[in-house]
């Protein structure tokens, strides 16, 4: 079970960082405190689930 919970983090982390990604390419192009918003909540939340990833056998208690 604790290697497809690791398959599924590391895919919302590739998801995350796509979408910091876009949301930078879409400000660049459009500008807009919404979009930029949306980069930065998605920059944290790949930062949040790369430290979780990193640190899993901690955090489960192992």
């Amino acid at each position: 079970m604790i290697p497809f919970h690791k398959l599924l983090i590391a895919t919302a982390i590739v998801f995350c960082a796509f979408m910091v990604v876009w949301a930078g390419w879409r400000w660049r192009a459009e500008g807009g405190t919404g979009t930029l918003a949306l980069g930065a909540t998605f920059a944290v939340l790949t930062a949040a689930l790369t430290y979780y990833l990193r640190n899993l056998k901690r955090f489960l208690g192992r």
